[in-house]
């Protein structure tokens, strides 16, 4: 019995956990703006503004559509278990984040937006004997959003808009569990996912002179409720011990409320700057309900977090323009909480983008980002990973990440 309510709180800790760990929040949803560091709150000013600010959509004119992907390449080392000083590295992995968007100006007033996006996702695959087998192994999370937005200009210099989001996600899940006596481990997956989950948002900016803008969004929370399955692979002995058949477990993700500044300081050059706040704390608990055992639940501590966002964008010829940027990256977990299945730290990241327009209704833009964590090193884990013993050790990560979008426009 104690086994199995170990296994139980195991679980619950990993399922939950591994859907909120900061880095499976995704911003990278338009390569322009990304390539401006994702300051893009007061600019706004090609279809990606449905995802970034959809008040910026009474900016363009007849039909818009914006078709692109960010490739995204994480890897994580762990240094430990402290004293130890022995190296684990993530598999090397490139996940396909696709994003798409159509958008129509009605008329001086109004205009409509429809678009498609991964709002969450990622995952982690470590090796399968390294020590913290038993907190994660694999885990795969996507999460697809599908917005649609209208847009009202109150006055010649300030928008609003509003919107809908229409959200369903999966999440996989694999670790192992010691099964003493029985040599070897016991091979553990979960499976959920929730097809009807809603949010919506709301958008304004303004600008008061033609050179200055002031940009705000909002993104509600989304609740999921993930349905599934558990599966145990091990001694046939112990099947009692561990959890199997269905799982129920409701998550819900962090609002985002964003400010953001743009000035065109010269024709050639505007410089942008957004303030992004993450409502983490909405994750204050965690519960999953088995079919075969009482519903358990435990209390986390996520903080609210932030990032702080700085591009600029040079127009070189009629055709041509580049992006750069840089942001700041609060990490919202507290070290003694840091789950191996992503981990987290504060991050500084660095971007350059290309747009190119090569007639007067087709263009292309391609950007690369790099992100460095902050090395991380718990000293206290709240993890366990043999009996008593806490999960210590040295975190480092880093991601590449590359993106590309066509635009098209009638």
């Amino acid at each position: 019995m104690k086994l199995k309510i170990c296994t139980i709180i195991l679980l619950s800790v990993i399922f939950i956990c591994k859907i909120y760990a900061g880095g499976f929040q995704l911003n990278e949803h338009g390569a322009r703006a990304m390539g401006l560091g994702g300051a893009f709150t007061a600019v706004a000013d090609d279809p990606s503004a449905i995802y970034f600010n959809g008040a910026g959509l009474t900016q363009l004119s007849g039909w818009n559509f914006m078709i692109g992907t960010a490739l995204i390449s994480p890897n994580s080392e762990f240094r430990g278990v402290a004293p130890q000083i022995n190296d684990y590295k993530t598999k090397a992995q490139t996940f396909v984040v696709p994003n798409g968007y159509a958008t129509y100006r009605v008329n001086n007033d109004w205009a409509v937006g429809l678009g498609f996006n991964v709002p969450f996702g990622l995952g982690t695959v470590w090796p399968t004997d390294w020590p913290g087998r038993y907190l994660a192994l694999e885990t795969d999370v996507k999460a697809y959003t599908i917005s649609g937005d209208v847009a009202y200009k109150l006055i010649d210099n300030l928008s609003i808009s509003a919107g809908m989001q229409y959200s369903f996600a999966n999440v996989t899940i694999t670790e192992k569990k010691a099964q003493t006596p029985f040599p070897g481990d016991a091979l553990i997956t979960l499976d959920g996912k929730d097809n009807s989950a809603f949010g919506y948002k709301f958008g304004i900016l303004y600008k008061p002179i033609s050179t200055l803008s002031f940009g705000a969004s909002f993104h509600s929370q989304i609740k999921y409720n993930f349905k599934g399955t558990a599966t145990t692979i091990g001694a046939s002995q112990l099947a009692s011990e561990f959890p199997a058949g269905n799982i129920n477990a409701n998550l819900t993700t962090p609002f985002n409320l964003t400010f953001g500044t743009a000035y065109q300081i010269i024709p050639e050059l505007r410089l942008s700057a957004d303030f992004q706040y993450v409502g983490w704390s909405s994750y204050d608990t965690l519960a999953i309900q088995f079919s075969n055992v009482p519903r358990v639940a435990s209390p986390r501590l996520y903080d609210n977090s932030y990032i702080i966002r700085f591009g600029a964008e040079y127009k070189y010829t009629h055709e041509l323009s580049f992006q750069g940027g840089i942001y700041w990256d609060k990490n919202p977990v507290k070290p003694e909480y840091l789950n191996p299945s992503l981990p987290d730290a504060n991050r500084i990241c660095f971007s350059l983008g290309v747009d190119y327009k090569f007639t007067s209704n087709f263009s292309a833009c391609i950007s690369y980002l790099f992100i460095r964590s902050s090395e991380l090193s718990v000293m206290d884990s709240n993890e366990f990973y043999e009996g008593n013993t806490p999960f210590n050790g040295t975190y480092n990560s880093f991601a590449n990440l590359g993106s590309i979008s066509l635009l098209y426009s009638l």
